[in-house]
């Protein structure tokens, strides 16, 4: 049996709630989605396309939450962020809106388009507003649960979608750990591994590669980013003597960011390894694999980093804060290509 596409899980979960529950309203920008089709013919008056408009079905959304509604909203990463995030901020953040929104292909998702499709920044602008949720689920069960919750308990929450489908992680026990917002995948010994969503995946191959080596590296489902349990992320790091986060972002205001600040306000100083993107546009063909691998970001050269900073190497241009330690190889091994 095929492993479920996110975003497939997530409509399919929101239509089966909608047809017993009339207030469920879900809007796209976007109809390249199959499980979209059984939406607009079975619940034709739940379902609302606005056309090719993402800041018009913000607005639309916030009308419609205000009136009492449980508001959806789904179209790919990059414009239903950027493009909207005016839109996010005055009409549902300002005004507190309980409106999920719901977008597909972030990171290098979008890895057959280009730089105009890429959604390298959408946490550092997404956690800097105030009242918004951030999620990245990492499989199809956690994606599942995840649109339970934006029914059971609606809130303003940014959801974010791979475009490919995930291979299961959880297998029945994510919604113990849910409300959470992380969970300690693979426990490990000294040295841990924090991600989400696509990279995780390619965290766990990681420790695949290093455990050989007698290397036995932590892996951490960081799935919650915004409002981060500062506490809980503190007692699972607390045995780890080494800390690596790894994102598809670039690295300012970035997931690894996010790490450091609640490690900072949780007085857990740990010697911490961000691998991300270079902060540029990236303009390179040949696939999600490809871009990643120039910026430093496949398995083997991931490891490779890992090895040095266990050693306790000086890698490319670290910078001193406090006690903690923050590198960026990726950063050095990457260079900007022609436009």
């Amino acid at each position: 049996m095929a492993t479920p596409l996110q975003r497939d899980v997530f409509i399919d979960t929101i239509f089966e709630a909608a047809q017993s529950d009339r207030d469920v309203l879900f809007l796209s920008a976007d109809l390249g989605a199959k499980a979209l089709d059984r939406f607009r013919a079975e619940l034709p008056d739940q379902f609302i396309h606005p056309g090719i408009c993402e800041q018009n079905m913000i607005d639309v959304a916030a009308g419609l939450a205000r009136s009492g509604k449980k508001v959806i909203t789904y179209a790919m990463a990059s414009f239903i962020t950027a493009r909207c995030y005016e839109q996010i901020k005055c009409a549902l953040a300002a005004m507190n809106q309980p409106v999920t929104v719901v977008s597909v292909g972030v990171g290098l998702g979008y890895d057959n388009a280009g730089p105009t499709h890429y959604t390298t920044e959408d946490l550092a602008c997404l956690r800097a507003l105030p009242g918004v949720e951030v999620w990245s689920p990492g499989d199809a069960e956690a994606t599942q649960e995840l649109a339970r919750l934006c029914l059971d308990r609606p809130a303003l929450r940014y959801v974010r979608l791979e475009r490919p489908a995930l291979e299961p992680l959880y297998h029945g026990t994510f919604s113990t750990v849910r409300d959470t917002g992380l969970a300690e995948i693979a426990h490990g010994d000294r040295v841990c591994i924090l991600s989400s969503g696509y990279l995780l995946h390619r965290a766990l191959d990681v420790r695949d590669l290093l455990r050989p080596e007698g290397i036995d590296l932590g892996v951490i489902d960081l799935f919650r980013l915004k409002p981060l349990d500062t506490k809980q992320l503190a007692n699972t790091l607390r045995h780890y003597k080494k800390i690596i986060t790894l994102e598809e972002q670039c690295l300012d205001g970035g997931f690894g960011s996010a790490v450091l600040e609640a490690l900072n306000d949780s007085q857990l100083h740990r010697p911490l390894l961000r691998l991300g993107l270079p902060n540029r546009f990236f303009f390179e063909n040949g696939g999600r694999s490809h871009v990643l691998e120039k910026c430093g970001l496949n398995p083997a050269t991931i490891a490779l980093s890992i090895r040095e900073f266990i050693a306790g190497q000086q890698l490319a241009q670290p910078t001193q804060t406090g006690n903690t330690l923050i590198t960026n190889p990726a950063r050095a091994a990457a260079t900007p290509d022609a436009h």
